[in-house]
This record gives structure tokens, sequence and C-alpha cells, in this order.
């Protein structure tokens, strides 16, 4: 029990390290917070940092998920691998490290599934590149990729064979991003929104 507990400390305290925050003040001097959308994320470094820092910041922040998802593995503790994945999502979105003002849970997210289910997360990075191409924001694309996780795990579980813990943790994340996204949805529907630019 003590090991559980310490893994699930261990994974949250993961995804609450605030990678944005990091990047920006160690190499740019700047707290993205505070800037753009005042998101700790991938899509407001790239928006103001540029592209290399938000490349560093999103790939950092799925690496968290996937980090975390495969503690139990690593410390061979007999704990489903998804729990603590949610717990890094979690910390990743109210960090501990960062007054719980975080990201949108997107990449970490993307993290969890990298390790769990390998060829999911292929799908839903094709998915959200084809969403961005044709529509270009990133906020949408992002929830696209979600809708498609959901129907991907129901599909595979009609097919073949259900995992349900797989099933739940993607219906929760899955809504989680959508509510994270919210006050994007505003902004798409009255075309507020910024579109990105190099696509």
């Amino acid at each position: 029990m003590v090991q559980i507990i310490s893994i699930l400390v261990l994974a949250y305290l993961l995804g609450s390290i605030p990678s944005g925050l990091i990047i920006g003040r160690v190499f740019y001097n700047t707290d993205i917070r505070e800037h753009g959308s005042g998101n700790l994320g991938g899509t407001n470094t790239f928006r103001t940092l540029g592209v290399k820092a938000g490349l560093v910041v999103t790939s950092a922040d799925i690496l968290k998920g996937t980090l975390a998802t495969a503690l139990p593995l690593i410390l061979s503790v007999h704990l489903h691998p998804l729990i603590p994945g949610v717990l890094a999502v979690l910390g990743h979105t109210y960090p501990i490290f960062a007054s719980f003002r975080g990201g949108k849970a997107v990449a970490t997210s993307g993290g969890v599934i990298l390790c769990y289910a390998p060829f999911l997360f292929a799908t839903l990075i094709l998915a959200f590149f084809i969403s961005l191409y044709i529509t270009k924001y990133v906020s949408l694309s992002s929830m696209v990729a979600a809708l498609v996780a959901v129907i991907y795990v129901i599909i595979s579980g009609i097919i073949s064979k259900w995992d349900f813990p797989l099933l739940i943790v993607i219906i929760l994340l899955a809504s989680f991003v959508v509510y994270r996204h919210r006050a994007n949805i505003k902004r798409i529907m009255s075309k507020t929104e910024p579109k990105i630019k190099w696509l």
C-alpha cells in the first residue's frame, strides 16, 4: 500500500512539473502565463516563445504522462498503469509547483496513451494533424483527437476485446479535454479563436 501511494504521489508530482514555465523563465526570461492565453501548455508556448520552445515543452509534457504511466512497471508494483497516468494529467492541469494553473491536459493525456496503447497514440496524432490542416484550430483539433480516441476504443472493443479500464479512462480524459477547452469553444463559435499560420 505504501508503494502504491508513493507511485500515485510521484505521478502527480511528475505531472506538476511546469515545463512551459521552466523553459520560459530559464531560457527566455518570460512567464508565459502573462502572455497569450495565459496557459502553461505547448500551444501557448508555441505562440509566445516560438517553435523550438513549443516543441520542447510539448515533448516534455508528453513524457510526463508516459513516465508516470510506466511507473508501476518500472518499480514492479501491482497497480494498473492508467491510474498513475490519470494522476499525472491532473498534476499537469493543476500543478502544485505553479499555483495549480497548468495546461489543458492534451499532451500529458497523449503521453499516457503513448505508454499504454502506442497504436492508438499514432492514430490520434494523425487525426489531430488532419483536423489541424483542415481547420487551422489547435484547440478544435485537440478535441477532435479526443473524440477519435473514444470512437477508437469503442470500435476496438466491439471488434476484438473490451479493455474497460482504457475505455473508462479515455472517456474521462476526453471529457476533461473538452471541459478544459470550453473557452476555446466559445471563441471558435464567435470566430475569434486564433488560427495557426504554418500549416
